[in-house]
């Protein structure tokens, strides 16, 4: 094989909110970590035993807008895009580096506003009256389904 491949496919949960930053000409970046886990049985003492991995997520223009505006904290989430890494001197002249994920697609599997609405708790428009500026709407009692 001639080429290279640098993908990365994750599916956890946001363990912050959305950082976002905007620049001049309408660009954005947004940033926020992802938890994944791992849960494997350790062989000598028979426990379970949990890890965690925290993913430092970055995101561009529309697509960090988009998430900003849907996404919150313990939501979860598919991540698609390529591992960058980025070195830079600290304060003291020693060379840091973070290696973060550059998201290029998302899906987003739960969202707090789903879980607000799940089947246990019924939507809101079936428990509120409507306002006195709002008409009510119309529904088809008589749809079979």
């Amino acid at each position: 094989m001639a080429g290279t491949l640098n993908k990365v496919m994750l599916i956890g949960h946001l363990g912050d909110e959305i950082k976002m930053h905007f620049f001049e000409g309408g660009n954005a970046i947004g940033r926020f970590p992802v938890a994944t886990n791992e849960t494997y049985t350790n062989r000598q003492t028979g426990e379970r035993v949990t890890t965690t991995e925290w993913h430092n997520v970055v995101v561009r223009n529309k697509l960090a807008e988009i998430c900003e505006k849907y996404l919150s904290k313990g939501d979860k989430v598919y991540v698609e895009g390529r591992i960058k890494t980025r070195q830079w001197d600290d304060q003291s002249g020693n060379k840091r580096y973070s290696t973060e994920i550059h998201a290029v697609e998302m899906t987003f599997l739960t969202t707090k506003k789903d879980l607000d609405n799940s089947p246990s708790k019924p939507p809101v428009n079936q428990t509120t009256k409507p306002k006195s500026d709002e008409t009510p709407q119309e529904t088809d009692d008589d749809l079979p389904f």
